[in-house]
C-alpha cells in the first residue's frame, strides 16, 4: 500500500493519495466494491484540482474583498435581491454582459461586485480586480516603461474585469485613451463589471470629450445590467455610537 501512495503522490494525484491513505487508516476500504473506491478516488483527485485551481484563479483576480453570494445583506431593499441572484449564475459571462453597480459610498457596491467576481471565479471564469485610480495610474506607467501593450493583451485576456470606484476623478485625456482601448477590446467578447458613486448619467461628465465618451459609454451601456443600490452608507451604521461602545471595541481589539 505504501508503494501504491508513493506512485500516486509521484504521478501527482495528491487528492488521490490523500483519499487513499485516510480510507486506509480508518479502515473504509473493506466496506467498498471496488467500483466505489475507484468512483471515491476520483471525486477525491477531481475535488483537490478543482480547488487548487479555485485557489490560483482568486489569487490571480487580486480581489479587494473576501465575499461571496451567500454574504450579500438584501436588509431594507437596498438592492433587488431577484436581480442579484439572478446574476450570480453568472449568465451575464457567458452572453459577454456587462454590470453596472451605482449608489452612495459605503453602501456595499464593491462587496456585491466581488461576490460576483468570486462566483465567476467558482465556474471557472478568469476575473481581475482593479480599482480605478489604480489601474489608469498603472497604465500610464506602462506607457511609459513599454510594457502597455502587455498589460493591455492581459486584460483582455479576463472573462471579467472589475473596475470599482470608477469616475472618483475626471479622467485626463491620456486615461480616456486607455479607457477606451480597454473597452474596445472587451466589447461583445467578455464581461465588465463597474461599480460608481456617481449615476450613469454624469458619467460623460467624469469621462471629458464628448465624442470619445459617447464611444466608451457605448460599449459600456449598450445592454448593461444596472443595480441601482439604495440607503445610507453600511460603514456608518457599523460605527460606534457612543464611548461605551468605542471603549468595548478597543477591548475586543
Amino acid at each position: 500500500m505504501n508503494e501504491i501512495l508513493t506512485k500516486m503522490r509521484q504521478m501527482r494525484l495528491l487528492g488521490m493519495a490523500k483519499a487513499f491513505h485516510l480510507t486506509l487508516e480508518s479502515g473504509k476500504n473493506e466496506k467498498f466494491t471496488p467500483d466505489e473506491m475507484i468512483a471515491h478516488l476520483i471525486e477525491s483527485e477531481w475535488d483537490e484540482r478543482y480547488n487548487r485551481k479555485l485557489d490560483r484563479t482568486l489569487q490571480s483576480a487580486r480581489f479587494r474583498y473576501k465575499a461571496s453570494i451567500e454574504e450579500i445583506s438584501f436588509e431594507n431593499n437596498r438592492v433587488d435581491k431577484n436581480q442579484v441572484l439572478r446574476l450570480a449564475g453568472c449568465e451575464f459571462v457567458k452572453q459577454k454582459e456587462n454590470i453596472i453597480i451605482t449608489g452612495s459610498t459605503g453602501i456595499g457596491k464593491s462587496f456585491i461586485a466581488s461576490a460576483l467576481g468570486h462566483q465567476s471565479c467558482s465556474l471557472g471564469y478568469r476575473v481581475l480586480y482593479q480599482h480605478s485610480t489604480k489601474l489608469f495610474g498603472r497604465m500610464k506607467i506602462a506607457k511609459a516603461d513599454g510594457s502597455y501593450l502587455k498589460e493591455l493583451a492581459k486584460i483582455e485576456k479576463q472573462h471579467v474585469l472589475l473596475i470599482d470606484d470608477f469616475g472618483i476623478q475626471p479622467l485626463d485625456a491620456q486615461s480616456r485613451s486607455t479607457l477606451l482601448e480597454i473597452m474596445e477590446d472587451r466589447h461583445g467578447k467578455s464581461s465588465t463589471i463597474i461599480t460608481s458613486q456617481i449615476p450613469v448619467n454624469k458619467w460623460h461628465e467624469v469621462i471629458g470629450e464628448e465624442t470619445i465618451a459617447d464611444a466608451i459609454l457605448d460599449r459600456i451601456i449598450h445592454d448593461a445590467h444596472r443595480i441601482e443600490m439604495k440607503g445610507d452608507s453600511l460603514r456608518k451604521k457599523r460605527q460606534p455610537k457612543n464611548h461605551e461602545e468605542i471603549e468595548l471595541l478597543n477591548l475586543k481589539n
